[in-house]
């Protein structure tokens, strides 16, 4: 039989990163479980087709598709009561594999976190995973449209300086994907949810990433793919 080989290295240069929050950099997932099933529940809908399409949305955004009926105001209640949910409740609530070292390795280079998370709930789970919160930062409450709209990464790279082409995200979700390449710019995805969705690079976790400085001030990102 051949020998297996290790997949082909992918190196990409930027002018800035920006970071999604919740299964990008920190695994959420056993709260947002939680607390989504039993809205759903509430509701009277399937619990399983609620976490399809809440990953990567403002609370507000995912309620309107799941309850395209509704009015918006109702939905944006509920997101308030569900962002309180959410910010107490840590339980679960761990970095993603190579996140520390990630976040160490680009501590000096210019980076942004742009988030569907309002500011309290960012900076708990941050906390909760024990990492450090960039400078920069967009939140729920920087924008006024949700992903999959590119409005949070476009400010992100503007309030970096950077043209949003010359600018990575890291993203795990069909809707951060999605507005990662709307904004012009290319995406890593993060874990087994972006396999699906077309990120220009695919890899499992951040170990799978190198950072490096550049000469120019630049970042030169050695990534290994996923198989």
């Amino acid at each position: 039989m051949p020998a297996s080989t290790a997949p082909a290295q992918v190196v990409l240069n930027a002018g800035a990163l920006l970071l999604d929050m919740d299964g990008t950099l920190v695994n959420s997932d056993a709260v947002v479980e939680r607390c989504w099933r039993a809205w759903a529940l509430s509701h009277g809908l399937h619990p399983q087709e609620a976490l399809k399409v809440v990953h990567g949305r403002q609370g507000y955004a995912t309620m309107a598709l799941l309850l395209p009926e509704r009015p918006m105001e109702l939905n944006h209640a509920e997101n308030a009561e569900m962002l309180a949910l959410e910010t107490a409740d840590t339980d679960g609530v761990v970095p993603v594999a190579g996140a520390p070292a990630f976040m160490a390795a680009i501590a000096r280079l210019p980076h942004a976190l742009v988030t569907s998370a309002d500011a309290a709930l960012a900076s708990v789970r941050m906390a909760a995973a024990d990492l450090p919160m960039p400078r920069v930062r967009i939140t729920a409450e920087s924008v006024g449209a949700s992903k999959p709209d590119p409005e949070g990464f476009l400010k992100g790279a503007a309030e970096l300086g950077v043209d949003p082409s010359d600018c990575v995200v890291f993203e795990d979700s069909a809707a951060g994907i999605a507005a990662g390449l709307a904004a012009g710019m290319r995406v890593i995805g993060i874990g087994p949810r972006a396999a699906a969705h077309g990120p220009t690079v695919h890899v499992d976790d951040l170990t799978a990433v190198r950072v490096e400085a550049s000469g120019d001030g630049s970042v030169r990102l050695t990534l290994t793919p996923a198989r």
